[in-house]
């Protein structure tokens, strides 16, 4: 659990991560989906324990809202600084890509239109 030793603490990071989803406008059901699973007891039985399904966006909130000290949570919070950074470079080669097809584009228009013109 991210280093966290006790669920209570845990659940005091998740607390402030289903906060920062509300108050950011986003539905706290879709991303923290409280469910029960079944884990064996010593005696051989089993019980139902509460859990938490998480969506990407969840875990990203759960890592910026973690102990930094925790080594699981500071490696956590860089994955997702460089998950960041890659999106923002694919997004700006993106941009520069579709800037030079227009810029190529407008040339093609303009080299047709003084060909026509004379």
């Amino acid at each position: 659990m991210l280093g966290y030793t006790k669920w209570d603490n845990f659940l005091n990071v998740i607390s402030k991560a289903k906060t920062a989803c509300e108050v950011s406008g986003h539905e706290i059901q879709d991303h923290f989906a409280d469910v029960g699973k079944m884990v064996d007891l010593g005696s051989g039985s089993q019980r139902e324990i509460n859990d938490i399904m998480l969506t990407r966006y969840a875990c990203y909130l759960i890592a910026q809202n973690g102990d930094p000290a925790k080594q699981e949570i500071a490696f956590a919070q860089t994955y997702f600084a460089m998950q960041t950074r890659k999106a923002e470079l694919i997004e700006q080669r993106l941009l520069e890509s579709e800037r030079v097809s227009a810029r190529k584009k407008h040339q093609i228009r303009e080299h047709s239109a003084l060909v026509v013109n004379g």
